[in-house]
């Protein structure tokens, strides 16, 4: 993982997927924070008066209630970001994620390590630790993140594909790349922006495709481009 000038971090998957993430700085990170703090604390004060509605005795309450509270404040945090891609509530909200340094999705070990060694961030005293430790890494971590191996970055917001003009879906002659499918499927996207003249010197060079010229190749690669993006 390396990091670009814009602020972002570039790294390859396993699979060779070239990755583009942005890390999450202290004030959006404490906001998330502050949002699952409420969250947690609604839960434990609604649990607690359950309890106390159905439990008889003031000392079975007050040990069961704490005994419970203990595993929530631990339990929430790792149960949302293993089976909620990485996002608790509050992370949810402002739209971060917690992920592995290498990109791909944290597991039970790195979130239980993250967040046990939540106690190492907040001393000496409100997670000052856990601050000046941010502020001093290039990816904006925190001990248990270093740890762990994670990292907290803004979750990217899936880009709407472009409407194709309607047309009917026609397979391609011969397999092309996933740059070539989105440079189609673009392409049509735009078309209404486009001169019609420009679209149709496109068609022109597009005929190893389509094996046509002129508006038989123009309306080939429609019908190529509907069937990309339906």
């Amino acid at each position: 993982m390396k990091p670009l000038l814009d602020g972002r971090l570039a790294l390859t998957t396993p699979e060779g997927v070239r990755l583009q993430l942005t890390p999450a700085g202290p004030a959006v990170r404490a906001y998330a924070w502050a949002i699952d703090f409420c969250a947690w604390t609604f839960g434990a004060a609604t649990l607690a008066s359950l309890l106390g509605a159905v439990l008889p005795s003031s000392k079975l309450f007050s040990g069961l209630s704490a005994l419970l509270t203990f595993f929530a404040y631990w339990a929430y945090p790792v149960l949302c970001e293993v089976y909620c891609g990485g996002r608790t509530l509050g992370k949810y909200v402002v739209g971060l994620q917690v992920l592995r340094a290498d990109g791909l999705p944290v597991r039970w070990r790195e979130s239980v390590l993250r967040n046990l060694l939540l106690v190492a961030d907040f001393l000496p005293m409100l997670y000052a630790s856990g601050l000046v430790c941010m502020l001093c890494d290039v990816h904006f971590r925190r001990l248990g993140d270093i740890v762990a191996g994670t990292q907290v970055v803004y979750r990217d917001k899936p880009q709407p594909r472009g409407a194709v003009a309607d047309a009917a879906p026609l397979p391609l002659p011969f397999p092309l790349t996933p740059e070539q499918q989105r440079a189609l499927a673009d392409l049509f996207a735009r078309e209404s922006r486009l001169p019609h003249g420009r679209m149709l010197e496109l068609a022109d060079i597009a005929e190893p495709l389509t094996g046509r010229q002129g508006e038989e190749s123009l309306a080939r690669l429609r019908g190529m481009a509907a069937g990309l993006v339906r």
